[in-house]
Order: C-alpha cells, then sequence, then structure tokens
C-alpha cells in the first residue's frame, strides 16, 4: 500500500503537530484518467487526515491552476490562430471554383428531376390508357355476350329478327305472335316444356342482370331494350301456354311456374292466367 502521508521536520519545531502526518498534495495524474468520475475520485479520499475545508481549498486551488495553465496554453497559440487567416490567404479562388462545380451539378440534378418527372407523367398517362383499353375490351366482350345470349334466345324461341318481319304495312304488329303457326306440337316439345322454359328464363334473367351491370345508358343497351322486351314477351307467353295446360295434375310443375313468374317479376300476370285458366 503506497504511502499516504508525510512528516513535518523536527529541526523547526519541537512542538507535536509538526511531527503530525499531512496528505500528500492530490496527484494531477489523477485528473487526467479517461474514465475519471468525481464521486468516484472523493470517495477514494476518505482515509485522508484532512478536514472538509481543507480538501475544498485544495481541490478550489487546484482548479485555479488548471484554469490558469489553460489560459496561459491559449496566450500562446493565440498569435498562431490569428496567423492562421493569413495562411489561408489565396484560397478564396477554390473556393469558387468549388461553388461553381457544385451549382453545375445542381443544374444537371435538376435537369434529370425533370426528365425524371417527364417520364413518370408519360408512364402515367401510358398506364391510364392502357386501363381505359382494358375496361373498353371487357366492355366490349360483355356486349358481344349479351348479343350472343339474345341471339340464342331468339334462335331458341323462334323470334324472327326485325329486319325480316318489318315493313311498311306491319311495322307495329311483329310483336304479336301466332300460336297455331310458332309453337306447333313440335315446338311445345322443345320450347313449351318446363325445363325449356325454365332454362329460357334462367338465360334472360342472366342477361337482363349483365346490361343492368353496363348501365341504363350505354348505346347498346338501349337499341337492345326492344329485343329484351320481345324475349321476355314471348317466355310470358310461353309461361302462360304451359300454366293453362297444367290443370292441377303436376304440382311441382305449377310451382316452377310460378316461380318463373317470380323471377321475371310478372306475379300478377301468373295470377290472371290462373284466373282466365279454365277450371
Amino acid at each position: 500500500m503506497s504511502n499516504r502521508f508525510f512528516f513535518g521536520g523536527s529541526d523547526d519545531s519541537d512542538s507535536g503537530e509538526d511531527n503530525l502526518p499531512f496528505p500528500k498534495p492530490l496527484s494531477r495524474a489523477a485528473f487526467l484518467t479517461p474514465d475519471f468520475d468525481p464521486a468516484t475520485y472523493l470517495s477514494s479520499l476518505r482515509n485522508r487526515h484532512q478536514t472538509l475545508e481543507d480538501l475544498r481549498t485544495e481541490l478550489r486551488t487546484r482548479s485555479q491552476d488548471i484554469g490558469k495553465e489553460l489560459l496561459d496554453l491559449v496566450n500562446e497559440n493565440y498569435q498562431d490562430f490569428l496567423s492562421l487567416g493569413g495562411s489561408l490567404q489565396g484560397g478564396d479562388e477554390k473556393v469558387e471554383e468549388v461553388r461553381l462545380g457544385l451549382l453545375g451539378f445542381k443544374r444537371e440534378i435538376e435537369g434529370l428531376r425533370a426528365k425524371l418527372d417527364e417520364r413518370r407523367k408519360e408512364v402515367d398517362d401510358l398506364v391510364a390508357q392502357r386501363k381505359a383499353v382494358r375496361r373498353q375490351l371487357q366492355l366490349g366482350r360483355a356486349l358481344c355476350n349479351i348479343d350472343y345470349r339474345l341471339h340464342e334466345l331468339e334462335q331458341s324461341l323462334m323470334i324472327a329478327p326485325d329486319d325480316a318481319i318489318q315493313n311498311k304495312d306491319a311495322g307495329n304488329d311483329h310483336q304479336e305472335i301466332n300460336e297455331g303457326d310458332e309453337y306447333s306440337d313440335d315446338s311445345q316439345e322443345g320450347n313449351g316444356s318446363t325445363s325449356g322454359l325454365i332454362k329460357h328464363v334462367r338465360q334472360y334473367l342472366l342477361t337482363r342482370r349483365e346490361m343492368e351491370r353496363i348501365g341504363p345508358h350505354n348505346k347498346f343497351i338501349v337499341q337492345n331494350q326492344a329485343r329484351m322486351t320481345k324475349v321476355k314477351n314471348t317466355i310470358l307467353l310461353d309461361l302462360g301456354n304451359a300454366l293453362k295446360q297444367n290443370s292441377g295434375r303436376d304440382d311441382q310443375q305449377l310451382i316452377a311456374l310460378l316461380a318463373a313468374y317470380r323471377d321475371l317479376d310478372e306475379s300478377h300476370e301468373a295470377v290472371q292466367v290462373l284466373k282466365e285458366r279454365p277450371s
């Protein structure tokens, strides 16, 4: 253990106080450690035979000495600091070159950014056009599908196209159907059967839902409303004939026919046919 104390000489005084141990001066190296901690350092001084006031005075003196040394160090290097500005003379040209270089680089970046924004706008426009074309393709496919289903229904129901039956004298009479001609015994077996009628109703409802999904303002939808009306009227006529022929002997057929009327939102038409059916 290192010696923490030193003793005063006995030649100058014979008193007992001169022979008492005095604490060594605070070590300068203790303040220079990288992990110096004031609280830890003060706790290490608990074995010093020294009053708190003396310790405080010694620390204050040490602080003043360090401050003086720092001031002397600044004064010694102050002249070098002042001469630093003179040594930097002639660097303005270099600074200007760097500034001009940065300005040029900034203009290049702005140009690239403008081109990038322009290209991004072009890409956005092309993507929007692609989406629009895709929507038009989907719409075209849906319209072709509607036309195909309508054509199938017209063929299955034996509805002649408008251009084949219209003329100047009978332009408004093409919706009147001759039951004896278009619904002969052979057609009754195919189109007049309950399963065939239900199939027609389902195809009609599917076509109507597709037309409603597209919207009533589409030109194709508007132009084909007459065809849809003709198909519906023909289906109702076939349902009416089948309902009249059913005399209550087949309950399942009757329920299927009434359900078809309901799906077509024509329940009142079914009631009217039942009232007119011979008992």
